[in-house]
Protein backbone atom coordinates (compact mmCIF):
# COMPACT_ATOMS: atom_id res chain seq x y z
CA UNK A 1 0.00 0.00 0.00
CA UNK A 2 2.70 2.71 0.68
CA UNK A 3 6.04 3.23 -1.01
CA UNK A 4 9.18 1.28 -0.14
CA UNK A 5 10.57 4.19 1.74
CA UNK A 6 7.62 5.44 3.76
CA UNK A 7 7.04 1.41 4.51
CA UNK A 8 10.82 1.25 5.83
CA UNK A 9 10.06 4.80 8.00
CA UNK A 10 7.01 3.13 9.69
CA UNK A 11 8.95 0.20 10.34
CA UNK A 12 11.55 2.27 12.00
CA UNK A 13 9.27 4.39 14.33
CA UNK A 14 7.67 0.98 15.20
CA UNK A 15 11.20 -0.21 17.14
CA UNK A 16 10.62 2.46 19.58
CA UNK A 17 9.02 1.40 22.63
CA UNK A 18 5.64 1.72 22.88
CA UNK A 19 4.89 2.36 19.41
CA UNK A 20 2.43 0.66 17.24
CA UNK A 21 1.60 0.47 13.95
CA UNK A 22 -0.88 3.23 13.96
CA UNK A 23 1.26 5.98 16.07
CA UNK A 24 4.43 4.71 14.04
CA UNK A 25 2.23 5.64 10.49
CA UNK A 26 1.27 9.45 12.25
CA UNK A 27 5.16 9.36 13.13
CA UNK A 28 6.04 8.96 9.46
CA UNK A 29 3.44 11.21 8.23
CA UNK A 30 4.81 14.52 10.40
CA UNK A 31 8.15 13.83 9.14
CA UNK A 32 7.02 13.60 5.54
CA UNK A 33 5.01 17.04 6.37
CA UNK A 34 7.85 18.61 8.23
CA UNK A 35 10.55 20.75 6.18
CA UNK A 36 13.66 19.39 5.23
CA UNK A 37 15.68 21.25 7.58
CA UNK A 38 13.98 20.12 10.73
CA UNK A 39 13.71 15.79 9.21
CA UNK A 40 17.87 16.35 8.16
CA UNK A 41 18.53 18.12 11.79
CA UNK A 42 16.52 14.77 13.38
CA UNK A 43 17.63 12.15 11.44
CA UNK A 44 21.62 14.07 12.02
CA UNK A 45 20.92 13.80 15.61
CA UNK A 46 20.04 10.16 15.68
CA UNK A 47 23.22 8.82 14.09
CA UNK A 48 25.23 11.69 16.30
CA UNK A 49 23.65 10.47 18.87
CA UNK A 50 24.89 6.87 18.05
CA UNK A 51 27.78 7.32 16.92
CA UNK A 52 29.16 9.97 19.44
CA UNK A 53 27.40 8.07 22.80
CA UNK A 54 29.08 5.82 25.13
CA UNK A 55 29.56 4.48 28.35
CA UNK A 56 31.93 6.57 31.07
CA UNK A 57 35.30 4.91 31.53
CA UNK A 58 34.38 5.41 35.83
CA UNK A 59 30.47 4.86 36.13
CA UNK A 60 29.01 3.68 33.15
CA UNK A 61 27.02 7.46 32.61
CA UNK A 62 26.69 8.05 28.95
CA UNK A 63 28.63 10.88 27.72
CA UNK A 64 30.43 12.32 24.52
CA UNK A 65 33.90 12.36 26.73
CA UNK A 66 36.10 9.62 28.10
CA UNK A 67 34.69 10.59 31.43
CA UNK A 68 31.05 12.14 31.69
CA UNK A 69 30.19 15.76 33.63
CA UNK A 70 29.54 14.30 36.83
CA UNK A 71 32.87 12.12 37.62
CA UNK A 72 34.91 14.98 35.65
CA UNK A 73 33.64 17.57 38.78
CA UNK A 74 35.75 18.17 41.82
CA UNK A 75 32.56 19.57 43.68
CA UNK A 76 30.52 16.93 44.31
CA UNK A 77 30.45 15.32 47.51
CA UNK A 78 32.82 12.58 47.52
CA UNK A 79 32.04 10.46 50.23
CA UNK A 80 28.78 9.04 48.71
CA UNK A 81 27.92 6.99 45.89
CA UNK A 82 24.47 6.22 44.33
CA UNK A 83 23.87 2.83 42.70
CA UNK A 84 21.47 3.08 39.67
CA UNK A 85 20.13 0.48 37.36
CA UNK A 86 20.04 2.51 34.24
CA UNK A 87 21.37 6.24 33.20
CA UNK A 88 18.27 7.68 33.16
CA UNK A 89 18.16 7.08 36.63
CA UNK A 90 20.66 9.73 37.03
CA UNK A 91 19.11 12.55 35.21
CA UNK A 92 16.19 12.11 37.19
CA UNK A 93 18.41 12.59 40.55
CA UNK A 94 19.91 14.91 38.90
CA UNK A 95 16.80 17.44 38.15
CA UNK A 96 15.45 17.07 41.66
CA UNK A 97 19.16 18.93 42.82
CA UNK A 98 18.84 17.01 46.09
CA UNK A 99 21.78 14.50 45.54
CA UNK A 100 24.90 15.81 45.59
CA UNK A 101 27.68 12.35 45.19
CA UNK A 102 28.34 10.65 42.52
CA UNK A 103 27.14 7.60 40.65
CA UNK A 104 27.30 4.43 39.27
CA UNK A 105 25.42 2.61 36.81
CA UNK A 106 24.74 -1.38 36.99
CA UNK A 107 24.95 -3.07 33.69
CA UNK A 108 21.59 -5.17 34.47
CA UNK A 109 19.21 -6.37 37.77
CA UNK A 110 19.82 -9.88 38.47
CA UNK A 111 17.37 -11.96 37.26
CA UNK A 112 18.24 -15.73 37.40
CA UNK A 113 14.96 -16.17 35.21
CA UNK A 114 16.07 -13.84 32.37
CA UNK A 115 19.09 -15.22 32.86
CA UNK A 116 20.83 -12.41 33.96
CA UNK A 117 22.82 -13.70 37.26
CA UNK A 118 25.45 -11.76 39.67
CA UNK A 119 28.00 -11.91 37.10
CA UNK A 120 26.25 -9.70 34.38
CA UNK A 121 25.44 -7.08 36.25
CA UNK A 122 29.59 -5.69 36.67
CA UNK A 123 30.03 -6.12 40.02
CA UNK A 124 33.86 -6.49 39.72
CA UNK A 125 33.93 -2.85 38.10
CA UNK A 126 32.02 -1.21 41.17
CA UNK A 127 33.88 -3.22 43.93
CA UNK A 128 37.32 -1.99 41.98
CA UNK A 129 35.65 1.48 42.41
CA UNK A 130 34.89 1.33 46.00
CA UNK A 131 37.74 -0.03 46.84
CA UNK A 132 40.43 2.80 45.38
CA UNK A 133 37.83 5.45 46.61
CA UNK A 134 37.10 7.57 49.57
CA UNK A 135 33.08 6.40 49.48
CA UNK A 136 31.84 6.44 53.48
CA UNK A 137 28.24 5.80 51.97
CA UNK A 138 26.53 3.22 49.32
CA UNK A 139 23.12 4.39 48.29
CA UNK A 140 21.46 1.97 46.38
CA UNK A 141 19.15 3.30 43.89
CA UNK A 142 17.28 0.72 41.94
CA UNK A 143 13.32 -0.54 41.69
CA UNK A 144 11.55 -1.84 44.16
CA UNK A 145 11.02 -5.36 42.72
CA UNK A 146 12.40 -8.95 43.35
CA UNK A 147 15.35 -7.93 40.76
CA UNK A 148 15.71 -4.88 42.61
CA UNK A 149 15.78 -6.44 46.13
CA UNK A 150 17.52 -9.37 45.05
CA UNK A 151 20.32 -7.15 43.49
CA UNK A 152 20.64 -5.05 46.69
CA UNK A 153 21.16 -7.64 49.44
CA UNK A 154 23.85 -8.87 46.61
CA UNK A 155 25.54 -5.89 47.08
CA UNK A 156 25.10 -5.44 49.99
CA UNK A 157 26.67 -8.86 51.09
CA UNK A 158 29.37 -8.25 48.57
CA UNK A 159 30.49 -4.91 50.07
CA UNK A 160 30.52 -6.49 53.59
CA UNK A 161 34.05 -6.18 54.05
CA UNK A 162 34.75 -3.04 52.89
CA UNK A 163 34.02 -0.46 55.70
CA UNK A 164 31.21 1.46 54.00
CA UNK A 165 28.04 2.07 54.81
CA UNK A 166 25.07 0.42 52.75
CA UNK A 167 21.68 2.01 52.40
CA UNK A 168 18.43 2.19 49.75
CA UNK A 169 16.63 4.71 48.92
CA UNK A 170 13.09 4.78 50.65
CA UNK A 171 10.02 3.25 49.06
CA UNK A 172 6.38 2.77 49.33
CA UNK A 173 3.19 4.90 49.01
CA UNK A 174 3.75 7.54 46.83
CA UNK A 175 2.27 10.97 48.15
CA UNK A 176 -1.65 11.50 47.30
CA UNK A 177 -1.77 7.81 46.07
CA UNK A 178 -5.70 5.85 47.38
CA UNK A 179 -4.31 2.94 49.70
CA UNK A 180 -6.50 0.65 48.33
CA UNK A 181 -4.87 0.72 44.51
CA UNK A 182 -1.47 -0.11 46.02
CA UNK A 183 -0.41 -3.48 45.53
CA UNK A 184 1.10 -5.90 48.42
CA UNK A 185 4.90 -5.48 47.51
CA UNK A 186 4.59 -1.31 48.05
CA UNK A 187 2.44 -1.80 50.87
CA UNK A 188 5.07 -4.65 52.65
CA UNK A 189 8.18 -2.35 51.70
CA UNK A 190 6.17 0.79 52.92
CA UNK A 191 5.44 -0.96 56.11
CA UNK A 192 8.89 -1.94 56.44
CA UNK A 193 10.67 1.57 56.22
CA UNK A 194 8.26 3.41 57.91
CA UNK A 195 9.80 6.41 60.22
CA UNK A 196 8.78 8.13 63.40
CA UNK A 197 6.39 11.08 62.78
CA UNK A 198 8.97 14.62 63.40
Amino acid sequence: MYPESLKDLIEGFKLLPGIGEKTAERLAFYILAIDEEKADFFSKSIIEAKHKLHKCSICSNITDEEKCNICSSNTRDNKTLCIVEDCRSIFLFEKTGSFKGYYHVLDNLISPLDGINPEDIGIEKLVKRIENSSFEEIIIAVKPSIEGETTSLYIKKILEGLNVKVTRIASGIPLGADIEYIDSLTLERALIDRKEIE
